[in-house]
């Protein structure tokens, strides 16, 4: 059911709000699927292709434009490559939390899920993160276990979530708690994502750039929120980085549009969303 009273009413006047949002997976992106990956050096050196291209270009394209965004950081992620999360808190970004080596909550036991967040947040400290507010699920799956422990441990929002296109509060057995929601459709991996053993999608970069142009129109229409969700090794490829480029100077030149962290999208919403805490 949805939670909202009324419209939200978007910082200085601006039609819209969106987010640009990136799981910065790097080698655990594999790692997480299976421990095999581990001598697969093939595989490991195109999730470190994100930190090595992918995080530097986005990084670059959103201080052009003065734009704040969100960063999902596995801990393993952090610990391997510390400079990277450096970089994005000294250029103002939020840091979220993604578990620690991206592992499925719905297909590990409690103690595990409890593992990958305790490991997480101590990872993320000891690369030099604030202490994050936000949680996003590697591969968008959550359970009742997940979500307690989340609260447990003071996240104050989730984004792994589809039961809305505005924030909502997602509820489970035990509670609620306030939702940024995303979808596959907004999400780069499911355009581009392949592997050897699975294979994938060669979408044209050209139907990324239209299909999200559309729903940010949407949305602007709506005047509501909108969170794009994109990997540094997917999206920081030259070719697909061009469309996200334009896309951003497509919002740009629009002029009145809220270019917002989700912690800070948080903030605003919580007293528009009924039943949301923390």
């Amino acid at each position: 059911m949805t939670t909202i009273q009324g419209s939200f009413a978007w910082p200085d006047g601006a039609a819209v709000a969106v987010s640009l949002t990136f799981d910065v997976d790097a080698e655990c992106g594999f790692l997480g699927d299976s421990p095999d990956y581990e001598r697969r050096l093939t595989s490991l050196s195109e999730g470190r292709f994100g930190i090595t291209r992918g995080v530097p270009r986005i990084l670059d394209l959103l201080g052009e434009h003065g734009i704040a965004a969100t960063f999902f950081v596995p801990g393993h992620t952090a610990l391997g490559h510390p400079q990277a999360v450096r970089d994005i808190v000294a250029a103002g970004h939020e840091v979220g939390h993604h578990g620690f080596i991206h592992l499925r909550t719905d297909r590990v036991s409690v103690a595990e899920q409890r593992d990958e967040i305790e490991r997480g947040f101590a990872a993320l400290a000891e690369a030099g993160a604030p202490r994050p507010t936000g949680y996003r699920s590697p591969a968008w799956e959550m359970t009742d276990e997940t979500f307690d422990l989340l609260v447990e441990h003071g996240i104050r929002y989730d984004s792994s979530c589809m039961g809305d296109d505005r924030p909502y509060v997602q509820r489970w057995a035990r509670g609620g708690i306030l939702e940024l929601p995303v979808h596959w459709s907004l999400d780069d991996w499911p355009r581009y994502g392949w592997s050897i053993d699975h294979g994938g999608n060669t979408t044209h970069p050209d139907e990324l750039l239209d299909a999200w142009a559309s729903e940010y129109r949407e949305a602007r229409a709506e005047g509501r929120h909108v969170t794009f969700t994109m990997h540094p090794e997917v999206i920081g490829r030259a070719h697909r980085f061009a469309r996200l480029r334009s896309l951003v100077e497509l919002m740009v030149a629009d002029g009145d549009v809220w270019f917002a962290r989700l912690d800070e999208v948080a903030d605003h919403v919580r007293p528009y969303v009924a039943g949301a805490t923390g």
